[in-house]
């Protein structure tokens, strides 16, 4: 069976003994210095001046949405505009939150919203204050013009990166188009500390906020100026600082054996991302060879991170035919992310506004990708190719 992961970790063998070795020899395994270690590792890998870790990437969400709401620079009841093609906790956060989502449709293509998506959307509710969009299975569209649409509309930008860990367009990075990007650690994801996500921003009040946010809303993971500080304003000493409490909050901590695994398999991470563009370019030219499949439209992007390939049949009859040929062939296949969010029960629930999202919903009744992991082997990649070649 070709699954959509083969092992918890990268090199598996090797990470299994020294994380028992590592638990073995720590007197603490609370958040502590491996998680401050990773964050400081992972946001300088990104290129981003601060990381704040989390226990898992749909955390990474909540925390950022009710960090900007602690700054005052949301405010409830505003509009905030969400992928279509997402996954639900990046929707969840809004409602629970009391924002209203406005869901914004995709490129078949690039399974991803473009500039002329986000326009229209726009123009139909020009209230937006912020748009949170998701970087889906390692690809983007114009990414940078639709940043610069934001700055230029006073829209704050944030990234949900969590499928898109090393992919790269105009020379850089995603996840660093924006204010603030989110990242997960999930055992199925690019980089597994089996549960754990991570924000990273170069904003220092926001990186204050999160830290503040992520634990109880007290300020015991600032630096020693932004505790002063707040301590000041708030008339607190330092006595009945331990237990003094500055803002809305959660408690979603990562522990030292997530920091521990972060930092191990972090150096991995350039050969994990090579092997998966690569896998993702060899399998790509059969789909580029089959009429029954949409071709995808990567020529923008310098390097592509993915750990799923989407499969776009160009009817429903041929999605069905080709799993059922994945299938037989022993590859598993799941739905295309969490397909037209608008579809999902929660957000018929809690969501009374329509919206019109022919592409996502084409590649909701259309669509379903294969798993693409570094430990594929080239027996594995011609099963993979010969179930698309025609």
């Amino acid at each position: 069976m070709i699954n959509l992961i083969k092992s918890t970790f990268y090199k598996e063998q090797q990470t299994k003994k020294e994380i028992c070795d590592f638990i073995t020899k720590s007197s603490i395994l609370s958040m502590s210095l491996e998680c401050k270690k990773f964050e400081n590792n992972f946001s300088k890998k990104q290129n981003r001046r601060f990381g704040t870790m989390v226990n898992s990437g749909s955390s990474a969400n909540l925390l950022l949405i009710q960090s900007l709401l602690n700054l005052g620079r949301i405010n409830r009841g505003d509009m905030i505009a969400v992928s279509a093609l997402t996954w639900p906790t990046n929707v969840m956060p809004l409602i629970q939150l009391g924002l209203k989502p406005i869901l914004v449709d995709c490129e078949i293509e690039t399974l991803n919203v473009s500039l002329n998506n986000f326009k229209k959307t726009f123009q139909k509710h020009s209230k937006l204050v912020a748009f949170l969009i998701t970087n889906a299975l390692g690809h983007c569209d114009n990414i940078k013009e639709i940043s610069d649409y934001c700055k230029d509309n006073n829209i704050i930008l944030l990234e949900d990166n969590c499928e898109s860990l090393g992919s790269k367009t105009n020379s850089k990075l995603l996840g660093n188009f924006g204010l603030a990007s989110t990242f997960s650690f999930f055992v199925g994801h690019h980089l597994s500390t089996i549960e754990g996500g991570m924000i990273c921003t170069d904003d220092e009040d926001l990186k204050n906020s999160l830290v503040m946010s992520r634990a109880h809303g007290w300020d015991r993971h600032l630096n020693k100026k932004a505790q002063k500080d707040l301590r000041t304003l708030h008339d607190v000493n330092d006595f009945y600082s331990k237990y003094t409490f500055y803002d809305l909050s959660y408690n979603i901590r990562p522990n030292e054996i997530n920091g521990f695994l972060g930092n191990l398999q972090l150096k991995y991470l350039d050969e994990i991302v090579d092997k998966r563009f690569n896998n993702f370019l060899e399998i790509h030219r059969s789909i580029d060879r089959n009429d029954d499949l949409i071709k995808l439209n990567f020529e923008h992007m310098d390097i592509v991170s993915s750990f799923a390939i989407p499969i776009i049949a160009k009817s429903k009859h041929l999605q069905n035919m080709y799993i059922n040929k994945f299938v037989d062939s022993n590859v598993e296949v799941r739905p295309m992310i969490a397909g037209n969010m608008s579809l999902q029960p929660f957000f018929k629930k809690y969501v009374s506004l329509d919206f019109k999202l022919e592409n996502t919903n084409f590649l909701h009744e259309n669509s379903f990708y294969i798993g693409n992991n570094p430990e594929l082997t080239e027996c594995d990649l011609k099963v993979i190719k010969s179930v698309i070649d025609k």
